[in-house]
């Protein structure tokens, strides 16, 4: 009877080990899908940025140069749904469910050039070009 218990108590502590490995492992694969989630949203806004400086550079104004801008949703087999919307003045705002990541990118005109400030959120999910 003894030696049944030790055997028990030995599985017990075995898969208290595991679950801890687990619950430690857990967390920081999904801050590494964020990360990746979050530099696919960035790296998408792309032909959205050049069409809103192009459009700002030509008129030498924000205002109305992402007017005709569309942003096309795409889905992603790592991350889902990566969707952008671009106001008329120009800011692109993206958004992924799934990994509940969002960046917003502001557009500056300066000397008839465009520059762009990124911000996201969560903050430790995002790649150093986005605030992180």
């Amino acid at each position: 009877m003894g030696g049944m218990r030790i055997g028990l108590i030995a599985v017990a502590v075995l898969a208290l080990i595991g679950y801890g490995a687990i619950a430690y492992m857990l967390p920081s694969m999904e801050n590494a899908k964020a990360k990746e989630a979050a530099q696919a949203l960035v790296v998408g806004a792309e032909t959205a940025k050049q069409q809103v400086a192009a459009a700002a550079e030509k008129t030498g104004e924000l205002a109305g140069s992402g007017k005709d801008v569309k942003a096309t949703t795409r889905t992603d087999t790592s991350h889902g749904q990566l969707r952008w919307i671009v106001s008329e003045g120009g800011a692109i705002r993206g958004w992924n469910d799934q990994n509940a990541i969002e960046i917003v990118l502001t557009p500056s005109l300066q000397a008839g050039k465009i520059t762009w400030t990124c911000k996201g959120y969560p903050h430790s999910a995002m790649p150093a070009s986005c605030g992180g």
